[in-house]
């Protein structure tokens, strides 16, 4: 997004040049900016070695299972520890710890970053849930949650009870009595259709079109050497790897040669694609036309890594140039089809397709998700994939 503001080409003063023509009753204030400009430099490297929020990197570094919950905690206090410890040495509660933010305490180790973060780590870091460890100062706890729920993010608050026991029974986290400020509400009956509907159409679509796959895997044995399927690692909801099938299309070393035809890339934004591909095969233009080769995707759909409907999963070199903006259609599963394939297929800018996804996951339903395969089928008939 462009700057409303008009820039002009000068060249910064600098702290120590700025403090010589300053009288020195303001020389704390540069001496405060000097404060502040080294603790930035202090969270971009916290941020860049911690693989929990690494933009970017996520995939070397979050090992979270599906199911799980990321978690920060706000307030790197005594209860805060008292709660990170727990997490850590318990995953059975299917909650793990990102970090520390804390207004107050130095910058480093498991404290990554202050409250003014959170919408950054909260985003590179896929996190699901606020824990507020600072019960005390009301400003801050109503500034994070104002914050946390415009990132739809679950958000609990520790409470300090000075060793006395609560009147009635609440959840509690290492001895710890917790309450909630504000949960997201999952519409829970339509995402159970949604994996009710991907797990029959898949069974019943593996089992009417095995011999057909049968024999477009002798078709590409025939036209090319190599194998007849194709595995790559994608990235999946909350940047997981997973290895996405597809029917292979190209050459043998298409991957190889892919660095050397990035400068014809087509598209706009971390997504490479070129018309006329030489990487081609004669039978991978049929299957792509008619979108035959993301069949063996049914596989990674029975296995929940995606579904029939979602924002498609991209590449690792294309996931590894996403920016903070580009992260929000990762917070659901990725599908095989999607808006995007089923109103600007041919559109090449990136941040056209993005904007489609990120509408997607705003207005998901189960009735949308109907919509969009039965334009699917439309769109399969008529051979309108390259």
């Amino acid at each position: 997004m462009s700057s409303p503001y008009l820039h002009t080409q000068r060249k910064p003063l600098g702290i120590e040049a700025a403090a010589r023509l300053i009288p020195g009753a303001a020389f704390a204030c540069v001496q405060k900016v000097r404060r502040e400009t080294s603790e930035s430099a202090v969270f971009r490297s916290l941020v860049a070695s911690r693989p929990a929020v690494r933009a970017g990197t996520q995939l070397a570094g979050l090992r979270t299972e599906r199911g799980t919950r990321n978690v920060l905690i706000v307030g790197a206090g005594g209860v805060g520890r008292r709660i990170a410890s727990y997490l850590e040495m318990h995953p059975g509660m299917e909650r793990v710890f990102c970090g520390f933010l804390d207004d107050r305490k130095p910058l480093g180790k498991d404290i990554i970053g202050r409250t003014m973060h959170l919408a950054q780590l909260a985003r590179t870091g896929f996190v699901d849930e606020v824990i507020l460890a600072a019960p005390h100062d009301r400003d801050l706890t109503l500034r994070v949650l104002h914050a946390a729920q415009r990132l739809r993010l679950d958000v609990k608050l520790a409470l300090d009870l000075f060793g006395c026991e609560p009147a009635r029974e609440m959840e509690r986290i290492g001895g710890i009595p917790v309450i909630s400020l504000h949960e997201e509400r999952l519409p829970v009956v339509g995402l159970l259709l949604k994996r009710a509907l991907d797990v029959v159409a898949a069974v019943v679509s593996l089992l009417l079109l095995s011999p057909a796959l049968g024999l477009i895997a002798i078709l590409i044995k025939l036209n090319s050497s190599g194998p007849a399927l194709y595995a790559a690692q994608r990235a999946g909801r909350k940047g997981r790897a997973f290895r996405c099938y597809k029917f292979r299309t190209m050459v043998k070393d298409a991957d190889v040669l892919k660095n050397e035809l990035r400068v014809q890339n087509q598209r706009q934004g971390p997504f490479f694609k070129i018309k006329d591909d030489p990487r081609i095969t004669r039978i991978g233009r049929f299957l792509r036309r008619y979108s035959v080769d993301e069949l063996p995707q049914l596989f990674n759909v029975l296995k929940g890594e995606m579904s029939l409907v979602g924002p498609r999963p991209h590449p690792l070199d294309d996931f590894s140039a996403y920016t903070i903006e580009h992260l929000p259609r990762l917070d659901v599963t990725p599908g095989i089809t999607g808006l995007w394939q089923v109103t600007a297929r041919r559109d090449p800018s990136f941040q056209a397709g993005m904007h489609l996804d990120v509408e997607y996951i705003q207005r998901w339903s189960f009735g949308l998700d109907l919509k969009i395969l039965w334009k699917t089928v439309w769109e399969v008939l008529r051979g309108s994939g390259d």
